[in-house]
C-alpha cells in the first residue's frame, strides 16, 4: 500500500503547477553586484560571441582546393645559363617546388670497385681478413669483395667495394651558389571551392591572367597577384637568402582564406603568411637537400653524373574558413545568452545567503521549511486575504 501511494501522490503531484518565489532585497552594494554580473555577461555574449565570433553563422572549415605553381627566371652560373629546366624539381607544378640554390657534382661514376669511405664503420684495415666479403653496410655505399686496399691516392687503407665508383665523399665537386635565384619568382595559384555554401574563389581573376607576367603580389595594390620573389619569401619567413644559398631550408607557404559570405563574395581574398618548416637547432640538421643523377653511355659504359642539390623548398599549405547567416546557430547562441543571464541571480543569492548580516532573515523568507509546522495541515488551495503586493519587501529585514 506505502508504494501504491507514493506512486499515487508522485503522478497527482506531477500535475502540480510551481512557481519561483519572489524577494525584492534593497541593498545598494547587492545590486550593484547583480547589474555589473549582468552587464559583463550580456557584453560577453554581444561583443565576442555575436560581434567577435560571428556565432550567427553557420561555417565551412574544410574547403576544397587545388594549387597550381610555376617558377619564373634565368641566371648565369659561371659560363652556363640556368633555367627552370635546371634549377626546378619538380618539373610540374604541384603544392610542392624546390629551387636548386648549390650543387655538389661528382662526375663520371660508373660501376666498378674502389675503396669504400673512412667515415663508414669497420671500412678501416690493414689486411684483407678486416674486410668480410659480401658484407653489405647501409651507411655505406656498397658490397664489400674482401679485400683491403688503399683510399685513393692517401696512405691508409680502407676495405674495397663494389658500387659506383669513385665514390661521392671523395669525388664531388662543390659548385657556387645561384645567388642570383634572389630575384626568381614563383607563381603560386589556388582556386577552393566551399562546398556547403557552394561557393567557388580563387586568388586569380580569370580577365587579368596577362598582367601577372608583370607584376608582383602586394596586399593592397596587388592582391590577385599571387607572384612572390624567391628573396621576398625568405625575408617574410625572416631567414637570409645567403643562408639558404649554402644549406637549403624548407618554407610554408600558408594561403587563409577567411570569408564572409554575408557580404558578397568578391570581398573574400586570401592573405599569405610564410614560415620556416625545419628545425633549425644546428646547421648540419637543417640543411636541406636531395640527390638525383643523369645517366649517359660512352664507348659502350654507361656512367652517371652524381648530383647532390641544396635547394629551397615550398611547401604550399591552404587554410579555408567562410561563414553565412543561418538562423539555427542565432536562436542557439540567442537562448543560450538569456540563459547565461540567470547565472547573475545564482550568484546574488549566494552572496545574500552568504555575507549579507541579515542573511538568516533573507534565509526564512526565501525556503520555506515546512517541518516546522508538521501537524499543520497542507492545502493546495489559494486564497487571497488581502489586495496588497504579493512580493516580499526586505529593505528593514522583515516582510511588509
Amino acid at each position: 500500500m506505502g508504494c501504491l501511494a507514493f506512486l499515487k501522490d508522485f503522478f497527482l503531484g506531477f500535475w502540480d503547477y510551481e512557481t519561483p518565489k519572489v524577494m525584492v532585497v534593497k541593498d545598494r552594494k547587492l545590486g550593484v553586484i547583480y547589474r555589473a554580473v549582468q552587464f559583463l555577461v550580456l557584453t560577453y555574449f554581444v561583443w565576442y560571441v555575436f560581434i567577435s565570433q560571428k556565432s550567427y553563422q553557420d561555417t565551412e572549415t574544410r574547403p576544397e582546393s587545388s594549387v597550381y605553381t610555376e617558377m619564373r627566371g634565368v641566371a648565369m652560373l659561371g659560363d652556363s645559363v640556368q633555367d627552370t629546366t635546371e634549377y626546378v624539381r619538380p618539373s610540374e607544378g604541384f603544392d610542392i617546388i624546390s629551387t636548386i640554390l648549390r650543387r655538389e657534382v661528382t662526375h663520371d661514376q660508373m660501376q666498378g670497385t674502389c675503396a669504400e669511405h673512412y667515415s663508414v664503420a669497420n671500412a678501416n684495415c690493414t689486411k684483407d681478413s678486416d674486410c668480410t666479403q659480401g658484407d653489405i653496410d647501409f651507411d655505406g655505399h656498397g658490397q664489400r669483395t674482401g679485400r683491403c686496399i688503399p683510399y685513393y691516392n692517401y696512405t691508409f687503407k680502407t676495405c674495397e667495394i663494389k658500387t659506383w665508383c669513385p665514390i661521392e665523399e671523395y669525388a664531388a665537386v662543390s659548385e657556387p651558389a645561384l645567388e642570383k635565384a634572389i630575384n626568381f619568382t614563383v607563381l603560386i595559384q589556388n582556386a577552393i571551392l566551399f562546398p556547403k555554401f557552394k561557393v567557388l574563389r580563387s586568388n586569380i581573376k580569370p580577365k587579368k591572367r596577362k598582367k601577372l607576367s608583370r607584376c608582383h603580389y602586394h596586399p593592397d595594390t596587388n592582391p590577385y597577384c599571387p607572384v612572390f620573389r624567391l628573396g621576398f619569401i625568405a625575408a617574410q619567413a625572416q631567414e637570409k637568402f645567403s643562408e639558404l644559398c649554402i644549406t637549403g631550408g624548407i618554407i610554408g607557404v600558408f594561403i587563409n582564406w577567411k570569408c564572409d559570405f554575408d557580404k558578397d563574395p568578391s570581398e573574400c581574398i586570401p592573405t599569405y603568411s610564410f614560415r620556416r618548416m625545419d628545425i633549425r637547432k644546428n646547421l648540419t640538421s637543417s640543411e636541406y637537400y636531395y640527390r638525383f643523377a643523369k645517366y649517359y653511355h660512352k664507348d659502350g659504359v654507361e656512367y652517371r653524373t652524381l648530383i647532390k642539390a641544396y635547394g629551397m623548398r615550398l611547401d604550399v599549405i591552404v587554410q579555408g574558413y567562410a561563414g553565412k547567416f543561418s538562423l539555427i546557430p542565432t536562436i542557439i547562441n540567442a537562448v543560450m545568452a538569456l540563459t547565461s543571464v540567470g547565472i547573475c541571480s545564482i550568484i546574488c543569492d549566494w552572496i545574500m545567503l552568504t555575507f549579507i548580516d541579515r542573511n538568516e532573515v533573507f534565509s526564512e523568507m526565501k525556503f520555506d521549511d515546512v517541518s516546522k509546522n508538521p501537524n499543520q495541515p497542507i492545502t493546495t488551495d489559494l486564497t487571497l486575504t488581502s489586495y496588497g503586493s504579493t512580493h516580499s519587501d526586505l529593505s528593514d529585514g522583515v516582510p511588509l
